[in-house]
C-alpha cells in the first residue's frame, strides 16, 4: 500500500491508496460502470458518479459525500494536478487505475483523471425555503420531462439565476443519469432538487402561498406583464404535450413567450431560461 497525508479542515489522517487496477474485470470497476449504465442499480444503492476534478470538488463543496474515488495518477500528474487534488479529497476510499482503465470508464476526454462514487442527497418538499419578511422564493416547477439533456441545461440556468430551487413533478428521467449531470455542469449538486408528484407539488405550493404560473400558449399574456417579485413557481411541461390539465387549473395565472416566426414552441431549457431571467430582472430592478 501507498500512504499520502491529507490536511483538510484542520486535522490530518492517513489515506491508503490501494495498487494500480488493470483490468475491467475487476469488481470495483464492474461496479463502477453498472452504476454508470444503470438507473436501477443508482436508485437501489443510493449512489451515483460523477466524473472530473472541477465537477467532483463542486459536489464535494455542496456537502455530497464521497464512497470511492478512482484516480489516474499518469493523467493528473501530467496535468500537475495530482498534488492539487490529494489534498483536497475527504476521508473516502481511493483506487488508482491505469490510463488503459480510465480510458474505458471516462465517459469524455479531458475530464483530468478523476471518476467518483458519489452518495445521493434527500431534498424534500418540506426543506425547501418558504416566504418570510426577507425573501420571496423562486421555483421552476418541471412535469414529466424526459431528455437528461434538457433538465441538465435547465439546472445550469437555474443556478445561473439564483433560483431557490427546481421541483420535478412526475419525472421520466434519472436525476443521476450521467447525461444530466455533464449537462448541468454541476448546476445538479447547487440547485436543491425535489421530485414529487404534481399534486404534493401543487398542494404545496398553495400552502404555502406561492404564486402558481404556468408557461402554455392557450388563455395567457405576455411573460414580461406577469409580476414574478412574489413568491413565484415558474411551471412548465414537455414539449411535445404540454402542461396537464390539473396544473392550468392550479395555476394563478398563465403566462406565453411572444411566437414571431412560423414554428410555435421553443426548446423547454431555452423557455425555461427565459422567463427564470425575466424574474432575475423584475426582482433586481
Amino acid at each position: 500500500m501507498l500512504h499520502g497525508f491529507v490536511e483538510l479542515r484542520n486535522f490530518v489522517f492517513i489515506m491508503q491508496l490501494s495498487e494500480t487496477i488493470t483490468s475491467t474485470q475487476n469488481p470495483k470497476i464492474k461496479a463502477l460502470m453498472q452504476l454508470q449504465q444503470k438507473s436501477a442499480s443508482r436508485r437501489q444503492q443510493r449512489l451515483f458518479v460523477v466524473e472530473g476534478r472541477r465537477e467532483l470538488m463542486h459536489c464535494l463543496s455542496c456537502g455530497y459525500l464521497a464512497d470511492t474515488v478512482f484516480l489516474c495518477p499518469d493523467i493528473l500528474r501530467a496535468e500537475s494536478e495530482y498534488d492539487s487534488l490529494m489534498t483536497s479529497l475527504p476521508r473516502c476510499n481511493v483506487v488508482q487505475v491505469s490510463p488503459n482503465i480510465y480510458g474505458r470508464i471516462a465517459y469524455r476526454s479531458g475530464t483530468e483523471g478523476v471518476v467518483a462514487i458519489m452518495h445521493m442527497k434527500e431534498h424534500g418538499l418540506d426543506t425547501l425555503p418558504v416566504p418570510d419578511a426577507g425573501h420571496a422564493p423562486l421555483y421552476v416547477v418541471l412535469e414529466s420531462v424526459e431528455k437528461p439533456g434538457n433538465l441538465g441545461a435547465i439546472l445550469r440556468s437555474a443556478d445561473a439565476a439564483g433560483v431557490d430551487a427546481l421541483i420535478v413533478c412526475d419525472p421520466l428521467t434519472d436525476l443521476y443519469n450521467p447525461n444530466l449531470i455533464r449537462a448541468s455542469l454541476g448546476g445538479l449538486f447547487s440547485v436543491p432538487t425535489v421530485v414529487c408528484t404534481g399534486e404534493e407539488c401543487i398542494r404545496h405550493l398553495q400552502d404555502n402561498g406561492i404564486r402558481i404560473l404556468t408557461a402554455q400558449l392557450q388563455d395567457s399574456k405576455l411573460y414580461y406583464d406577469t409580476d414574478m417579485t412574489l413568491p413565484t413557481a415558474i411551471v412548465m411541461g414537455t414539449e411535445a404535450t404540454g402542461l396537464t390539465p390539473q396544473w392550468r387549473r392550479a395555476a394563478d395565472a398563465h403566462i406565453r413567450i411572444p411566437m414571431l416566426g412560423i414554428l410555435d414552441s421553443l426548446n423547454v431549457s431555452v423557455s425555461a431560461a427565459i422567463l427564470m431571467f425575466e424574474a432575475v430582472r423584475q426582482r433586481q430592478g
